[in-house]
């Protein structure tokens, strides 16, 4: 047994939950996931079981697509409605078209400070370790890329809006960003997943929740890696299970190995015509 599935993340349910969850409902020994949610945000959770969890690398999730519902006027100590209130400031009378300037000068190439919150390592910490103890540390930035960002409403001082970011992205960062652009503060108050991939391909309308999980919803993880399929006989397979290196023809560097519709690893060009193992997904 072994694949992806597409679950439909509720409300204050961890990533991890998610997994121990199927890892208890299917009964299999290995459950990831791909690009972790926080448990105040729902929506597209992508759930690797048993061997799939090896081909998590090579699957094309570089983009993904938010819902934000930002409140602004309060700044709070995560950026979300999960924090304390830090910080009050009066909201200027605003209009649509001025936040969609403000919206619109974020798309594209930019650095992102990463928020206390999160769990990136500095000097060997987790982020928020230090945020716990009350310790003030320099954080990193990071590049991210902004495809594009639109207003879907604007109503009581809460802008709703759609955006399609490079991975890494904290939207609660842009959250905060865009409120003081627009001369204030804020914090997001929700935030939805909806799409993966830069054209989003995988959307949440094709996700489940967690009470419908069943082996019959897994999804072949040959459909989710971003490299060439290179079909083999039984007799390479057997080969290449033993991890030799062996010719193949084609004239990619790097190519996933199919036999019977199953993808059995990935394989990279070493010299000539002849490749060797870079993973194995048996």
């Amino acid at each position: 047994m072994d694949g992806i599935l597409l679950i439909d993340k509720e409300k204050d349910w961890t990533s991890h939950d998610v997994c121990q969850k199927i890892k208890h409902l299917l009964k299999v020994d290995k459950v990831g996931h791909s690009g972790t949610l926080d448990p105040f945000a729902t929506g597209l959770l992508i759930v690797a079981i048993n061997k799939a969890t090896k081909a998590l690398l090579y699957a094309n999730f570089s983009y993904k697509t938010y819902i934000a519902e930002l409140a602004l006027g309060s700044k709070t100590s995560t950026g979300d409605v999960t924090g304390e209130v830090i910080e009050n400031k009066d909201v200027p009378n605003l209009n649509k078209e001025q936040i969609k300037e403000v919206l619109s000068s974020f798309v594209g190439h930019s650095s992102q400070l990463v928020p206390m919150t999160s769990a990136v390592h500095v000097n060997g910490m987790k982020l928020y370790k230090y945020a716990q103890q009350g310790l003030d540390v320099e954080r990193p930035s990071r590049e991210i890329d902004i495809k594009y960002i639109k207003l879907l409403s604007f109503d009581k001082n809460i802008i709703k809006f759609q955006c399609l970011v490079s991975s890494g992205t904290y939207i609660r960062v842009l959250g905060e960003d865009i409120a003081e652009k627009l001369n204030t503060v804020g914090h997001l108050v929700s935030l939805k997943r909806i799409a993966f991939g830069e054209n989003e391909s995988l959307k949440l309308e094709d996700a489940i929740k967690i009470e419908d999980v069943n082996i019959d919803q897994i999804k072949s993880i040959i459909n989710f890696i971003d490299l060439p399929h290179y079909e083999i006989d039984e007799e390479m397979a057997k080969r290449i299970i033993c991890g030799q290196t062996v010719p193949l023809q084609t004239k990619e560097n790097k190519v996933l190995i199919v036999y019977n519709n199953d993808a059995i690893a990935v394989y990279q060009r070493d010299h000539g015509d002849y490749f060797k193992c870079e993973r194995g997904l048996w």
